[in-house]
């Protein structure tokens, strides 16, 4: 089976969890500094529910110039790009550094969403999509949809669910025939479980039980269990979030990204 995964992209204080949030009914912030400061800076997980039962994995990226970091780790497993712009800022630096990130990674497709539409009128969101759509030219996002959203309203959520789920669709990701890699973008320690690694599972499938090679270092490891979406599952395959408990922390990754 091929999965995808959707992350965000955007300026800081644009909106982007909160869009997701409306999207999924799901925080993708969970650190109390995050809720406090009303800002993302780990990089946000959860997972958007599909007409066919199934579930694609959604990354939330903080969007402020001192996390640009956070945002790579996590945009390095993006099939589709959720750009969020709002429509009573416009364009801004970290939208333009987004894209470019975005671009230079060979992101195949993506959708804009214009976030805060209760809070500009019609005229300046025109200005706004006219401004986005001279930016996002010769870019993958040239001909991407342009979807006008409130997430304290719910304009336009739904119209921007069915696109994406269009977008799915038409996403090429199947790469379940090459070997397992899984950059790691968070360890950590459970009681009772002992290491956890999280990850964008890139290529490759893997399953409980397995023997892992970790990277750098050559070290190697045994699968002891998975999650995928907060579901104990056997086997996770291309494009899926993954959890992983393991003898030792596994760190599969490619060299030449951070």
């Amino acid at each position: 089976m091929s999965h995808v995964i959707i992350g965000t992209a955007g300026h800081v204080d644009h909106g982007k969890s909160s869009l997701i949030v409306a999207l999924t009914e799901r925080d993708p912030d969970r650190l109390s500094e995050e809720k406090e400061r009303g800002i993302t800076i780990e990089l946000g997980f959860t997972w958007l529910d599909l007409p066919d039962g199934t579930r694609t994995g959604i990354i939330d990226v903080p969007g402020h110039e001192r996390f640009v970091s956070n945002m790579l780790a996590g945009a390095g497993g993006i099939d589709l790009a959720l750009l969020v712009v709002a429509a009573d800022e416009g364009v801004m630096p970290q939208t333009r550094e987004h894209l470019g990130i975005l671009s230079l990674l060979g992101i195949p497709r993506g959708v804009i969403a214009i976030t805060k539409c209760d809070l500009a009128d019609q005229d300046f969101i025109e200005l706004v999509e006219e401004d986005v759509r001279d930016h996002v030219k010769n870019t993958f996002l040239e001909n991407a949809p342009i979807i006008r959203t409130s997430s304290a309203t719910g304009e336009g959520i739904r119209h921007l669910k069915d696109v994406l789920f269009s977008e799915i669709a038409r996403v090429d990701s199947n790469k379940n025939h090459l070997p397992f890699r899984l950059p790691v973008d968070r360890v950590f320690s459970m009681g009772g479980f002992g290491t956890v690694v999280t990850g964008t599972l890139i290529e490759g499938t893997v399953r409980t039980g397995e023997q892992v090679e970790v990277y750098p270092g050559q070290k190697k490891a045994r699968v002891r269990g998975i999650q995928v979406h907060e579901t104990a599952v056997d086997v996770a395959s291309h494009g899926q979030r993954v959890a992983g408990l393991g003898e030792k922390i596994v760190r599969a990754r490619r060299k030449s990204r951070p």
